[in-house]
């Protein structure tokens, strides 16, 4: 999957998260709560950089515009703007002071989660900018530049009416974005349940973490988990009425998804690398209340 800050409608009564668009898949270093960004303003102006942008591959560098799966339904890292159709959130704002520093454009493309790797293997996107958590499956067919330390965080409805224990959730019904890591998270957390003899965890799947967020609110599910900005925007942006359970845990890095072997992946490196040196790195992180997640150096393919 797997902050940055939208402002957004509150959920609604009756269980309706209109508008509040949660996309990923990760886990972050550090325990507690992660803020939430504030709206406003755009990144800097970065100054392009021929050096850079001289590497690009030909076909790029003759389009102009690198297109990227983006799941735009996990807020604050990227969701759906109040005009309901731009994208907009750290993610975006992070690519397009990319696109500048290499004197490209990159074309968000709104594409549900697990379709996004798939989309890349095959060729319709050249990247995903979408919160991806690195694991040795997806590295299979993708590579990873990192940009983003995460963790995972549990929620409840306020008040926590399903007593919901996310050591001891057995029995209970837990909501998650299909193809994220969290998926596999509370899975594992089912099976300890029913090789100990009690009762399994009802996993619920949803398309889009907005939903996901839905299911809590409504009383359908007790609990969900998602990466720990995604949450903790939830809980800010829901008014009340979803709150953080515990503390994040299961400390992984973030990734820029590109195709396997390409030139792209070192080239996306070399330029966040220019990017947090020169400054834009980190302004882009404090909008979106990133700090705490926030890397120093980049990384390939890191697990």
């Amino acid at each position: 999957m797997s902050v940055r800050l939208p402002r957004r409608s509150a959920v609604f009564a009756g269980g309706l998260v209109a508008a509040m668009t949660l996309v990923g898949c990760g886990s972050s270093s550090g325990g507690g709560s992660v803020a939430a960004p504030s709206a406003g303003g755009s990144a800097a102006a970065v100054t392009a950089d021929s050096a850079l942008a001289a590497r690009l591959p030909a076909k790029v560098k003759s389009a102009g515009v690198i297109n990227s799966g983006t799941d735009a339904s996990y807020a604050p890292i990227e969701s759906i703007a109040e005009d309901g159709k731009t994208i907009e959130g750290f993610d975006v704002d992070l690519g397009n002071a990319m696109g500048a520093k290499l004197g490209v454009k990159i074309n968000f493309v709104n594409s549900p989660f697990d379709s996004i790797i798939p989309g890349i293997d095959s060729g319709k996107y050249d990247v995903g900018f979408s919160s991806f958590t690195p694991t040795a499956q997806r590295m299979q067919k993708v590579d990873f530049v990192n940009y983003l330390n995460n963790g995972t965080l549990w929620a409840v409805k306020k008040g926590n009416p399903g007593k919901i224990n996310a050591d001891d959730a057995c029995g209970k019904k837990v909501a998650v974005q299909k193809g994220t890591t969290q998926v596999d998270d509370i899975t594992a957390r089912s099976k300890k349940c029913t090789d100990a003899g009690k009762p399994a965890i009802t996993v619920d799947q949803y398309q889009l973490q907005t939903d996901a967020t839905t299911a809590v609110v409504s009383g359908k599910d007790d609990a969900m988990l998602a990466d720990s900005p995604v949450v903790s925007y939830a809980v800010v942006k829901s008014g009340g009425q979803v709150e953080q359970l515990g503390d994040q845990y299961g400390a992984a890095p973030t990734g820029i998804a590109l195709p396997k072997g390409s030139p792209l992946t070192q080239l996306f490196a070399d330029t966040l690398t220019a990017l947090i040196k020169d400054g834009t790195y980190g302004k882009i992180t404090s909008k979106w209340g990133l700090d705490k997640l926030a890397v120093t150096s980049v990384d390939i393919n890191k697990v």
